[in-house]
């Protein structure tokens, strides 16, 4: 698998450049983030970039104003203070006048590690999505981030992008993936279904490999469009599985597994269902990512465990 130069903050933001080229009418507001790829929109559009320093909520006020007047606005800014700092903004001013303002979050779940909780994106997904009128995606690495930038383009109503933040490694650098229909079936298996989404994707591939010497089979699914979702192709690609488990560096309450439970019930299927994410709790600890991912039992050596005993359990029965 072929490692990425590029986050995938920095394609979307390249692809979305080359479309504001063309478009004046597409702008760019941010609060006091800066990149490179950021940087040729303050060099070479000017009158398309705006920055309002650290004031998040009036980024979303301003967006909104030049949304009304006919502007294509894209915000940024990182992933908590995007979605909780804004929160009411967002719910008046975008989703209730349906605005289409794509606001784009980087440091999805424990990206930001070392900052502690208030920089840890481990809810958003959870409130974002209570919202009317607004899409959710969550990219799982930079060839599916620069094709998201079309899609919001085009997307009506307002729309929340989390980013994981620095590289991951390109799952879709030799595929040719229609990424308008919110999912990809990544992995075929028999025995369960790991649903991920952003960087778990790729943890849901390490333990895939893990699980293999157990002789456990399991496929994977990509699930970067968390809402709306394509519910008739998820509930298609379940029910040829009896066994589900979601995966997310999220808070469990909230997440898609919230979601999958929901979809499940609503359809009166019987498939088991296991969730993991983040427990109840904040994280202060220090150590990185990977040292929160273990307290989490998020890393791939407990979520191996877990589903050996969990699938174990099932077949004693």
């Amino acid at each position: 698998m072929r490692t990425n130069s590029i986050a995938m903050r920095d394609t979307f933001f390249d692809s979305l450049y080359d479309i504001a080229k063309k478009d004046r009418q597409v702008i760019l507001v941010t609060a006091d983030c800066g990149a490179p790829s950021i940087d040729k929109f303050r060099q070479d559009l000017a009158k398309q970039y705006f920055t309002v320093g650290i004031a998040e909520q009036n980024m979303i006020n301003i967006a909104a104003g030049l949304a009304l007047g006919g502007k294509i606005v894209y915000t940024y800014a990182i992933a908590p203070f995007a979605s909780l700092r804004c929160y009411e903004q967002i719910k008046v001013d975008l989703c209730c006048m349906k605005l289409p303002v794509p606001v784009l979050g980087v440091g999805a779940g424990f990206a930001y590690d070392i900052m502690g909780p208030t920089h840890h994106a481990t809810e958003d997904v959870s409130i974002m999505r209570a919202l009317p009128q607004m899409t959710i995606f969550n990219p799982s690495d930079s060839i599916m981030s620069a094709a998201l930038v079309e899609i919001t383009y085009k997307l009506p109503g307002p729309k929340y992008v989390r980013f994981d933040r620095g590289d991951l490694p390109l799952l879709y650098s030799n595929k040719k993936i229609d990424f308008s229909e919110g999912l990809v079936h990544l992995k075929k298996g028999e025995d369960l279904c790991i649903i991920a989404t952003g960087v778990m994707v790729h943890k849901a591939l390490e333990v895939a490999d893990e699980l293999s010497k157990y002789s456990i089979d399991v496929g994977i699914v990509d699930l970067y469009k968390i809402k709306p979702l394509n519910e008739k192709l998820l509930l298609e690609i379940m029910d040829n599985y009896e066994n589900i488990l979601t995966l997310e560096e999220h808070f469990v309450i909230g997440g898609i597994g919230s979601i999958m439970a929901e979809v499940l019930s609503d359809n009166e299927k019987s498939h088991r269902l296991k969730r993991l994410g983040i427990c109840d709790r904040y994280y202060f600890e220090y150590g990185g990512r990977e040292r929160l991912q273990e307290l989490c039992c998020l890393d791939t050596k407990s979520v191996v465990k877990t589903i050996v005993k969990w699938i174990s359990k099932r077949k004693r029965r």
